[in-house]
C-alpha cells in the first residue's frame, strides 16, 4: 500500500529512496514505489512521517479523540495547489487509496480533519513561500468589490487586508483565526447570519481540488453542482484552495450591547424582534447573538463575551441569577458605524434608545460599550488569549451544536438550560459559553451541502430556527466524561420530547447515523451521488466517518 511507503520515508522534491524501503517486511511492490518516486518528482512540496509531524496531525481542538486512532502515516507541506492534486491523484490511481484530509488550524472537535493511516495536508504551507516566509494569499479587487482569499487564509487576515481599502466582508464566524477553507466546508455562522446569511452563502467563486486531483474553478453558474457541493460539504468532495468573497463599505465603530433577561421566554421574543423584518425595533442591530449565563463570575463562562464592568456589577448579576432559580440569559448585540458605513454615532444613539425602551430585559441589566469593528470582530481571540495564559486552552472540548425549530425552543430551554446542564449544581454547569439566538431560513440556500431545519412544519416555525451551542471545557478530573454524558443525555432528551434537532460541526460513528440522523433520505441521496462523482474513491475526510472504501453501487441507501 501507498500508505505503507509513505509512513517509513520523509519524501522532499529531491528526495531518493531510501535503502530502509528495501526491508521484506515494509517492502511495496514496485509499482507503488513508482508512484511515490513520481510524486516526489513531480511536487515542490514536502512530506514528514516523524512522530511530532504525525501526533500534531492527530489531535485537534477537541482532543478527545485517540490520537492513535487518528495518526496519519504523513504530513503532506505543500507549496502550491498543483501539490495537493498531484497527491490526490496519486491516491486515486492507487489500487489502495489512502485517505487525504485538509488541516487547517485543526479546530474540529471530534477529529474530523483526521486521516488515519493516510495523509493530512497541512494547509498552512500555502501561505508560505518555498523559502519558508509567510506569503499570504489575498488580494482585493480593483473594483473593490472582492477579495480572493486562499483557503489557507484566517479570516482574521481577511479582515485586516479588505479594511486596508476600507472594506470588509458581510458575514462572519465569532472566532476569526480559523481558516477561510474550514468554515467554508461547514457552513460558518454568528451572529451576522440573521441578515446577511452563513458564510456559504457570501461566496462568489471557488478554486477547488475534488478527490481525482481536478482543479476546478467553480460558482452558481459554473459548475454549479461542485460550487454547492463544497459548500458545508465537510471537506467530502474537494478542497478549497480559493474563495473569492464579496466585500462591503466597513464601518470603524460598533456599539455593544448586552442585556440580561430572567427567562428565555422574554430573550427568545426580543431576538425575533430585532431580526424580523418589520417593527419597532427591527433592523436596529447588526448582530443579534444570546447566551445562558449561569457562570457569571468564571473566566471559563465568559471567555467569548465581555464580563461585567465591576465588582459591584457582578454583584448585581449574581443576586438576579438567584432570583430566577439559578440561570439568567444575556442577549448580546452590535450596531456597525462611522468609517464607511451610513450609519453615524448620532443615529447609533436614536436607535438604542427605542431598543431599550422596548426591549423586555430586566431593568437596570444594560451594558454598552463603544468598540472599533476590529476589537469588536475579534473579541473571542482576546478571550483566547486570557484562557492561554491562564493554562485552560488546551483542554478536551467535548462542545455540541444544534440547529433546532422555533416551536419547541423554549421547551429546549426548560429541558435542558433548566434540567439537564444544572443537575450537577450551578458549579457544575460553569464550564463554558452556551450561546442561544435566532437565524432566517431564507438566508440559507438548501442546494447547498449544509443541512438546517425545514420550514413550514404547521407549528410557528416558518422564517426562524435557533442555534443553541453547548461550548464547555473539560477543565477538572471528570470533566470530560460527566460533560460527554451530559451531551448524550441532551440528545435523548430531544428524541424523547420529540424535539427535531440538527447537529452542526456534525459527528456520527455510521454512515447509517449519518444518513438517517443528519441527512435524511432525500438529501442523503443527493450527498452520495456528489460523493461518487467528485471523490468515487472516498479519499476525502475519512475523519468525518461518513464514507468508507469502496463505494456502495447504489445511492438509495447508506454506505455500508
Amino acid at each position: 500500500m501507498i500508505a505503507m511507503a509513505i509512513a517509513v520515508v520523509v519524501f522532499q522534491a529531491t528526495t531518493t529512496l531510501p535503502p530502509a524501503l528495501a526491508s521484506p517486511a515494509t517492502a511495496p511492490p514496485p509499482s507503488v514505489i513508482d508512484q511515490i518516486r513520481e510524486l516526489a518528482d513531480a511536487t515542490a512540496g514536502r512530506f514528514r512521517t516523524d512522530d511530532a509531524a504525525t501526533a500534531l496531525a492527530s489531535t485537534d481542538f477537541g482532543t478527545n479523540v485517540s490520537a492513535a486512532a487518528a495518526r496519519p502515516a504523513a504530513v503532506f507541506y505543500p507549496s502550491t495547489p498543483a501539490d495537493i492534486a498531484a497527491l490526490l491523484r496519486a491516491s486515486s490511481s492507487s489500487a489502495s487509496p489512502f485517505p487525504v484530509s485538509a488541516r487547517g488550524r485543526g479546530h474540529s472537535t471530534r477529529g474530523q480533519a483526521a486521516a488515519p493511516g493516510g495523509v493530512v495536508i497541512d494547509m498552512a504551507s500555502l501561505g508560505r513561500g518555498g523559502d519558508g516566509e509567510r506569503s499570504e494569499r489575498l488580494a482585493v479587487s480593483a473594483c473593490g468589490r472582492y477579495i480572493d482569499a486562499g483557503g489557507e487564509q484566517l479570516w482574521v487576515d481577511v479582515l485586516h487586508a479588505a479594511l486596508a481599502h476600507g472594506l470588509t466582508p458581510s458575514s462572519w464566524t465569532d472566532y476569526l483565526h480559523l481558516t477561510v477553507g474550514g468554515t467554508l466546508s461547514n457552513a460558518g455562522i454568528s451572529g451576522q447570519a440573521f441578515r446577511h446569511g452563513p458564510q456559504i452563502t457570501n461566496v462568489l467563486e471557488l478554486d477547488v481540488i475534488t478527490g481525482t486531483g481536478e482543479m476546478v474553478m467553480c460558482s452558481k453558474e459554473e459548475n454549479g453542482d461542485l460550487f454547492e457541493a463544497v459548500l458545508g460539504g465537510l471537506g467530502q468532495f474537494g478542497i478549497i484552495t480559493r474563495a473569492r468573497i464579496p466585500l462591503a463599505p466597513a464601518p470603524a465603530r460598533a456599539r455593544w450591547v448586552r442585556l440580561l433577561y430572567a427567562g428565555a421566554a422574554a430573550l427568545t421574543a426580543d431576538q425575533e424582534r430585532l431580526i424580523a423584518g418589520s417593527g419597532a425595533v427591527a433592523g436596529i442591530m447588526d448582530y443579534v447573538e444570546g447566551s445562558v449565563v449561569t457562570d457569571f463570575q468564571g473566566l471559563i463562562g465568559s471567555w467569548r463575551s465581555q464580563p461585567p464592568s465591576s465588582d459591584a456589577d457582578a454583584a448585581r448579576v449574581a443576586e438576579l441569577a438567584k432570583e430566577a432559580g439559578g440561570v439568567l440569559y444575556c442577549l448580546e448585540g452590535a450596531v456597525y458605524y462611522g468609517g464607511a458605513a451610513d450609519t453615524s454615532a448620532a443615529d447609533v444613539d436614536k436607535g438604542l434608545d427605542v431598543m431599550l425602551r422596548e426591549l423586555r430585559y430586566a431593568r437596570g441589566f444594560a451594558f454598552v460599550q463603544d468598540v472599533s469593528y476590529v476589537e469588536f470582530l475579534d473579541r473571542v481571540h482576546a478571550g483566547e488569549l486570557k484562557l492561554r495564559a491562564a493554562g485552560l486552552w488546551h483542554v478536551p472540548h467535548p462542545w455540541l451544536n444544534l440547529f433546532l425549530p422555533r416551536s419547541r425552543i423554549l421547551d429546549f430551554a426548560a429541558g435542558v438550560f433548566h434540567g439537564v446542564l444544572l443537575r450537577d449544581g450551578a458549579a457544575g454547569a460553569a464550564t463554558g459559553p452556551v450561546l442561544v439566538y435566532p437565524m432566517n431560513r431564507r438566508r440559507w440556500d438548501a442546494a447547498m451541502s449544509a443541512v438546517f431545519p425545514d420550514g413550514g412544519d404547521g407549528d410557528g416555525d416558518g422564517e426562524v430556527f435557533y442555534t443553541v451551542a453547548i461550548l464547555r471545557s473539560a477543565v477538572a478530573a471528570g470533566d470530560l466524561g460527566r460533560m460527554e454524558a451530559q451531551n448524550a443525555e441532551v440528545t435523548r432528551f430531544c428524541e424523547g420530547a420529540g424535539i427535531p434537532c440538527t447537529q452542526y460541526l456534525a459527528s456520527y460513528a455510521t454512515q447509517e447515523e449519518w444518513a438517517a440522523r443528519h441527512f435524511g433520505p432525500g438529501r442523503w441521496d443527493t450527498f452520495v451521488q456528489r460523493k461518487r462523482k467528485y471523490d468515487p474513491k472516498a479519499i476525502l475526510s475519512r475523519g468525518q466517518r461518513i464514507f468508507s472504501y469502496p463505494l456502495v453501487a447504489s445511492s438509495s441507501s447508506p454506505e455500508s
